[in-house]
């Protein structure tokens, strides 16, 4: 499993797409084990049985801090440009490209794809599972009225049926 020079992740495609269980993703940064300051990502991007000391991992972690803020730096211009205060994916699409990194422009559409796809499954599943709660409420309610009408009717009838007998004592 080494280092892929094409591949703009750094690793194997192989291995682009799964985490540590084996689950696949379509989000790279996703593939982690999470909790860990970048020690994963470092330890893919690198062959097997190379290791690497805590003060190189401290000065890749400081790097990569130092990329997302000028990324989103320059995602930010975008958003001025646009007279919008919210930076959007496109925005970050076009830093990458204005800062020379048009290899990972294609990959991150992808994962972005891939990301909304993933959203919309949720949201879906998300109503469907209200549609059937509320469906449930309703039948649950219909219920429950049907029993205090018969409830209702009972008392009634007990009501009626001392008023049947005074009658007949008369």
């Amino acid at each position: 499993m080494g280092r892929d020079p094409e591949s703009p992740w750094g690793r194997t495609e192989a291995r682009a797409g799964q985490n540590r269980s084996g689950v696949e993703s379509s989000d790279p940064w996703t593939t982690r084990g999470g909790g860990g300051g970048g020690a994963g990502i470092i330890k893919e991007a690198l062959p097997d049985g190379v290791n690497i000391s805590k003060e190189a991992r401290s000065a890749i972690s400081r790097a990569a801090s130092v990329f997302v803020l000028y990324a989103t730096s320059c995602a930010n211009n975008f958003a001025m440009k646009g007279k919008r205060k919210t930076l959007n994916a496109s925005d970050v699409l076009s830093a990458m490209e204005e800062m020379e990194f048009q290899r990972f422009v294609t990959p991150l559409k992808e994962a972005l794809e891939a990301y909304r796809r993933e959203q919309k499954g949720k949201k879906e599943a998300s109503e469907q599972k209200k549609k059937d709660k509320d469906k449930k409420t309703d039948s649950e309610e219909q219920d429950k009225s049907r029993d205090e009408d018969n409830d209702e009717d009972e008392d009634r009838l007990e009501e009626e049926e001392p008023n049947e007998e005074e009658e007949v004592d008369n």
